[in-house]
């Protein structure tokens, strides 16, 4: 028997025509349809990382924007949002968040050479494209600097100034108790400022002023986005004077995102932003619109948000309901009867479908929603 092998050519072209039926395939599988929920087999995990629908790491398996890449090059595997620096650490459905640590740290400033008095930067955070459904949470985060007289601010589209900071160093009248803390605050001005930031966006143009070019080394000079509190823990380290080995600006920095369903930029012009507002302020599918909800579970509804920058939707279960309204079935009832305390029931409980009923048992009468409350009476009911 005469074996035919095809020639290295040949085997090389077959090769990439079985690649670029694939790639038609995943381009065809590319995102799931609103309203359809996720097909079966898709992952649900990354590493220690839980994905819910709508997101999903595999192709075909998530929302339009709402693909995540899972490395599993390292150990444990990273999940990762897009080519962004931003690795997850949790997803939440019934807040509509995501937390994620930026791996980066602090952002990179270039400074101008003629004047050096002047820079600019990027804070990544995640590309502003039409599919995109994050923004920086504006109630969960805030602008942090670490540094000796400079002057920072957030800039977001078109030049405009979203908020800023300044820090500020004395070279003479110097604080000798350490490092200052202002009572209640641990970053006042001094070392470090911190900020709210007043509307959440995906990313971030950094302006900088240097105040004083000759006196700036006292503490690592540092711009980050993080979420609130992370600075208090480690206020002592990250205000250390810099060593020449120092890594503190390469530490990992969490950060809060909000997320949305059909996520869009608010078309708000000076001239008639009030209107433009009001037009965009609707996003929920209503009945009879051609495209679906993604709220496809019983028991689920659809709620709008707009801010700032965007407008959308997410979806919510029914109070006394819990789960993942975005698949069918999702939202499961609640037997507040597990933990009938916690609901305010301390006497006999009954779970029903979306609620519970509470009384006191047979042959007790009373208040049954505080401790003790039922007592045995001789009336019996």
């Amino acid at each position: 028997m005469v074996m035919l092998f095809p020639s290295p050519a040949t085997a090389a072209l077959l090769v990439l025509v079985v690649l670029l039926l694939q790639l038609q395939l995943w381009s065809a599988e590319a995102q799931v349809a609103v309203g359809s929920g996720p097909p079966a087999g898709c992952p649900d995990r990354c590493g220690n990382v839980s994905v819910p629908f709508p997101f999903g790491i595999r192709t075909g398996c998530s929302l339009e924007g709402f693909g995540l890449t899972c490395n599993t090059t390292s150990n444990p595997p990273r999940l990762m949002i897009g080519n962004s620096t931003l690795q997850v650490v949790s997803i939440s459905l019934a807040n509509s968040t995501l937390r994620a640590v930026d791996i980066a740290g602090a952002v990179n400033i270039t400074y101008d050479v003629v004047s050096g008095t002047t820079g600019n930067g990027t804070w990544g955070g995640v590309a502003a494209t039409s599919t995109n459904p994050y923004v920086v949470s504006g109630e969960l985060n805030q602008l942090l600097v670490t540094a000796c007289n400079i002057q920072v601010t957030l800039v977001g589209s078109g030049g405009n100034v979203i908020t800023g900071c300044s820090s500020f160093c004395s070279i003479n009248d110097k604080y000798t108790g350490g490092v200052f803390r202002s009572p209640g605050n641990k970053c006042a001005g001094i070392s470090c400022c911190q900020t709210p930031i007043s509307i959440g966006r995906p990313s971030y143009s950094v302006k900088v002023t240097i105040m004083d070019n000759e006196y700036r080394g006292e503490v690592p000079e540092a711009i980050r986005i993080a979420e609130l509190g992370w600075f208090d823990g480690l206020a002592a380290n990250l205000l250390k004077k810099p060593a020449a080995n120092d890594t503190s600006l390469r530490t990992p920095v969490p950060v809060v995102l909000e997320w949305a369903v059909a996520s869009t930029g608010l078309d708000v012009t000076l001239d008639a932003g009030l209107n433009n507002q009001a037009a965009n302020n609707w996003s929920c599918p209503t009945p009879g619109e051609a495209r679906r909800s993604a709220c496809i579970s019983n028991n689920s509804y659809c709620h709008n948000v707009t801010d700032n920058y965007r407008s959308g939707y997410v979806c919510r279960c029914d109070d006394g309901y819990d789960g993942n309204p975005y698949v069918a079935g999702g939202c499961q009832d609640i037997n507040e009867c597990e933990r009938p305390k916690e609901h305010g029931c301390f006497g006999e409980c009954t779970n029903t479908p979306g609620a519970f009923l509470c009384r006191c048992p047979h042959g007790a009468r009373g208040n049954y929603s505080i401790p003790n409350g039922c007592t045995k009476s001789n009336l019996g009911n």
